[in-house]
């Protein structure tokens, strides 16, 4: 399996097998409309060992993050993006419960699902067991707005995140397809997201994929002080919880949030 390096997340595609679908780049993750296949039903697995007791955060690495550098053991952190479905939310908000995953929603505050989950959610982030970052309001390319725009994106969903959860996201803000230049990030910057926080590997699911080819990904992608990009639009997901914990479990990862890891 090659390894991909750090700082080339921009230009990564997904998994290097073919998929029985057409495969979504990494950095890609499309606000569309959520799927319109039935409610997902949950395949939760019976409790393993997702986490354990993070040691003390360290000092966040200066620039854009793509992996958990200078993080000791064996830590992994799953990012999901958009949140186009509400059924995909609330099954991502259910493994939670169920298994004591940690992992940070990275939220396009337009979407309805924030709203319809808040108050199963908002006990979960209140714990720091699920960390909530900026991912805009709906899901444009920053670079190709004014700064003025940039900041309303951000600030809008800054709002959105304080007055539903208690929380505003920063430092971390995930440009859409993971976009961003020196003006975008000077803007995020002076609303507090100092940290444009992109990724390692791709779970491939903003779009419509089969559960197969998700899985595989999980195995190419799950390492040791990775930053994984999921999307909660599709139903996917929902049905290989199980397969993707017992990865996590076989290679005896950690699931943390990024506030775990790094000093805020």
């Amino acid at each position: 399996m090659t390894m991909l390096a750090a700082g080339s997340v921009a230009a990564i595609s997904g998994c290097a097998t073919e998929p029985t679908t057409s495969p979504q780049l990494v950095g890609v993750s499309s606000s569309v409309a959520a799927s319109k296949q039935l409610a997902p039903t949950t395949a939760v697995p019976t409790p393993v060992a997702l986490t354990s007791t993070p040691g003390p955060p360290v000092k966040r690495p200066a620039g854009t993050l793509t992996r958990l550098d200078g993080v000791p053991g064996h830590p992994i952190a799953l990012t999901i993006d958009d949140g186009t479905s509400s059924e995909v939310v609330g099954a991502y908000v259910k493994f939670a419960k169920d298994t004591g995953a940690r992992f940070t929603f990275f939220v396009t505050a337009c979407n309805d699902s924030w709203r319809d989950h808040a108050a199963e959610l908002k006990p979960l982030v209140e714990s720091g067991q699920i960390q909530l970052g900026n991912h805009t309001w709906d899901h444009p390319d920053l670079t190709g707005l004014s700064e003025i725009a940039v900041a309303e994106q951000l600030s809008k969903t800054k709002t959105f995140l304080r007055n539903t959860y208690g929380v505003d996201g920063t430092p971390y803000y995930r440009p859409p397809y993971g976009f961003h230049n020196e003006v975008v990030d000077k803007v995020a910057a002076d609303h507090g997201y100092s940290t444009p926080a992109l990724w390692y590997g791709s779970l491939s699911d903003s779009g419509v994929i089969t559960e197969k080819y998700l899985v595989h990904c999980a195995r190419q992608y799950f390492h040791s002080n990775s930053i994984i990009i999921g999307h909660a639009n599709h139903p996917a997901v929902t049905h290989v919880y199980g397969q993707l914990a017992e990865i996590i479990r076989e290679r005896k990862l950690s699931m943390v949030t990024l506030n775990d890891v790094y000093v805020k």
